[in-house]
């Protein structure tokens, strides 16, 4: 009976983290769709890394992407450019994550998850919505202060080329 209870127990709580991560992925895209990009920098720890990098590069172990930061600092540097010194159309973005997966957390009680994802991108000059990338996010989650935070993400994309300018973080 014990084992049964104790089996229940654990995939509950796995079930409950799955949430919770999808609950992050789902307030982390609605920030970048509404381009909140200083409400983005407050997803990632202090510590934190996050790169976008093509498949190619991260499976040849290549560290070089079209963004890559090391620390939150970085990540509010590439919010502030983004907000106050860089030039673009303007455009609309929309992320779909899917396929979510989340390993047991490890001993320090840090998860990693992976998920696919999907941005459209659509130029308000232009009449049609086109991808700008498909890829996975490879992730690693810690609790920071009782919240669900990123400590790594690195958003690995299939496209062989990016169509525009990857101006807001994916």
């Amino acid at each position: 009976m014990l084992d049964t209870r104790q089996r229940m127990d654990a995939r509950f709580e796995a079930l409950l983290v799955r949430a919770d991560i999808e609950d992050f992925n789902n307030a982390y895209c609605a920030a970048l769709d509404a381009q909140q990009l200083e409400e983005w920098t407050g997803f990632f720890t202090e510590d934190a890394f996050y790169s976008v990098i093509s498949r190619e590069n991260a499976e040849a172990g290549y560290p070089v992407g079209l963004i890559h930061c090391e620390g939150r600092g970085m990540i509010r540097d590439r919010a502030f450019a983004l907000l106050k010194t860089a030039m673009f159309g303007p455009r609309y973005l929309r992320h779909m994550v899917s396929n979510l997966a989340v390993d047991a957390p490890d001993a320090s009680g840090a998860i990693r998850a992976r998920a696919n994802y999907i941005v459209f991108e659509v130029l308000t000059d232009r009449p049609d919505a086109r991808i700008l990338q498909v890829g996975q996010f490879r992730d690693v989650f810690r609790h920071v202060d009782g919240a669900l935070k990123l400590a790594e993400r690195r958003c690995v994309y299939d496209n062989l080329l990016v169509p525009t300018a990857l101006c807001i973080p994916v």
